[in-house]
């Protein structure tokens, strides 16, 4: 192998935050949702040479799924109330860009995926047990327009 090749080891996915409009909203100890999906359809045709009838598969619609994000509840009540403008019926006020960003373990950003128009679909606090000892847990659905990565 050439010395000037360079080797690329994988991401570590530990440590990773929320930015809304480019201000950090949390550090997060699960994501998921970051894709996109599109649905395919499938269009019968015969060919010219033959008369073979034939099957064509093109793309059709992208969907994007929503993205969920679980944290150690802490004392901020900002996603909340972000949840609480769109139970009051202001969802284009709710609307925001951001970012999901990926840290390595120098804290330098190493992935980013940006999405637009989000809003928060559904948010749960944690699970309660005194008998237990476990981090309490809350949960937040981003329901977004489009996603990309551009790192």
């Amino acid at each position: 192998m050439p010395i000037s090749e360079k080797t690329r080891d994988p991401l570590v996915g530990y440590h990773f935050a929320l930015e809304l409009e480019s201000v950090t909203a949390g550090h997060f100890r699960e994501v998921s949702g970051l894709g996109s999906e599109q649905q395919v359809i499938e269009y019968k045709a015969a060919v010219k040479k033959g008369g073979e009838v034939v099957t064509q598969k093109v793309p059709g619609t992208v969907k994007y799924p929503d993205i969920t994000l679980k944290r150690g509840i802490t004392d901020s009540m900002d996603l909340w109330a972000w949840r609480e403008q769109v139970i009051e019926g202001k969802v284009n006020a709710a609307r925001k860009n951001g970012s999901i960003v990926m840290f390595d373990q120098a804290n330098g950003e190493v992935a980013r995926w940006n999405f637009i128009d989000a809003w928060p679909s559904k948010i749960t606090g944690p699970s309660l047990n005194a008998g237990g000892n476990d981090v309490a847990v809350e949960e937040i659905v981003i329901t977004h327009e489009k996603l990309t990565r551009i790192k």
